[in-house]
């Protein structure tokens, strides 16, 4: 899909509904595998997924008083469920890409359709994802779009949260991403304990400055993997619904080596920001080994996943966010914004 100009263009997979490529001024700018099938055989590290049935990781793997029931699900990040367990939507095949004509713009559209019961969660509930794409003032911009609605009958209500997990390199080639310069909306964060999972506290992030100061990622440091809250009352105040909201700059990254940059905008409460420092992919060759890609590594990208809250759906005070019944609409909105300077 083109944004209009052939040095600027995105394709997408059914897999996931993922992200392959997100071409800019002629860089790919996330990290990817040149063919589809490698998806399916090295993607542990989540390249471009739409992540689903929950976002993030929910505490120990257990959802209680949902239903007024109890539900065990797929553990994947020691005693956690992290996006949805080892077979969540990233890893599903979705109807698409399907083309489309949205808020005036070309663009494509997937939908998976998540059974009762799939990876622990209860109630059949059907997931739509839009990417439209254009140009604007000479940026490449893609919007994507996330519905979700409980259709099945199975049950009185669930918990739902999508994201989108590409790793961003603002300087490709270069193995790392040693020398971007990032600015975060918010240096709050969620406080973790030893496991990752979130105590309930919010506090300032110490490595990063305060919100609107840029600061540049080193070949080790800082190392981030939290989630950092725009909106300290979501739990109270955040629509099911997010979409209609203004959109608010959660990030923006750039590299003075490639003179490519990065606007990240969201309408939702929070975003995960991971510095990848414990990535790693082998190396791969395409089916006919006319391409091969080498060994990537610790930091090869930073992910900037906008969402509601980590463990929002294990946590009933926070549930609200993202607990669905018949009738209601979650919804979220990211857009982005890349250039070359």
């Amino acid at each position: 899909m083109s944004a209009g100009n052939p040095d600027s263009a995105f394709t997408f997979l059914s897999r996931g509904a993922s992200i392959q490529e997100f071409k800019v001024a002629g860089h790919n700018i996330v990290q990817s595998f040149p063919e589809a099938s490698l998806y399916k055989t090295h993607n542990a590290v989540f390249l471009g997924e739409t992540i689903g049935r929950t976002t993030n990781r929910i505490k120990n793997a257990v959802i209680q008083n949902l239903n007024n029931k109890t539900y065990e699900l797929a553990a994947n990040d020691g005693p956690h469920s992290l996006h949805g367990g080892s077979h969540g939507w990233g890893k599903q095949e979705f109807e698409g890409p399907n083309p489309v004509h949205r808020n005036g713009k070309e663009g494509v559209y997937f939908k998976y359709v998540s059974k009762d019961g799939e990876g622990g969660y209860p109630g059949t509930v059907e997931c739509y994802v839009w990417y439209t794409a254009s140009m604007e003032e000479g940026k490449t911009v893609l919007e994507v779009e996330y519905q979700v609605e409980l259709v099945g009958d199975e049950c009185g209500e669930t918990v739902v949260g999508v994201t989108n997990h590409s790793y961003f390199n603002l300087n490709p080639p270069a193995p790392t991403i040693e020398g971007t310069i990032v600015t975060l909306g918010t240096n709050d964060v969620l406080e973790l304990d030893a496991t990752h999972a979130p105590t309930g506290n919010i506090m300032p992030f110490p490595d990063v400055p305060p919100p609107g100061t840029a600061f540049t990622l080193g070949a080790s440091e800082p190392v981030i993997d939290h989630c950092f809250v725009i909106d300290t009352s979501a739990p109270a105040s955040c629509p099911l619904d997010t979409r209609l909201l203004p959109l608010h700059t959660i990030a923006t990254l750039s590299h003075l080596d490639s003179g490519l940059h990065l606007e990240i905008q969201s309408t939702e409460p929070a975003f995960q920001v991971y510095t990848a420092d414990a990535f790693y992919l082998p190396e791969v060759r395409t089916a006919d080994s006319s391409i091969q890609v080498p060994a990537r590594g610790k930091r090869a990208g930073i992910a900037i996943e906008p969402s509601r809250y980590i463990n929002a759906a294990g946590k009933e005070e926070w549930r609200g966010m993202c607990k669905i019944r018949g009738g209601d609409l979650w919804g979220a909105r990211t857009v982005y914004r890349a250039w070359k300077e």
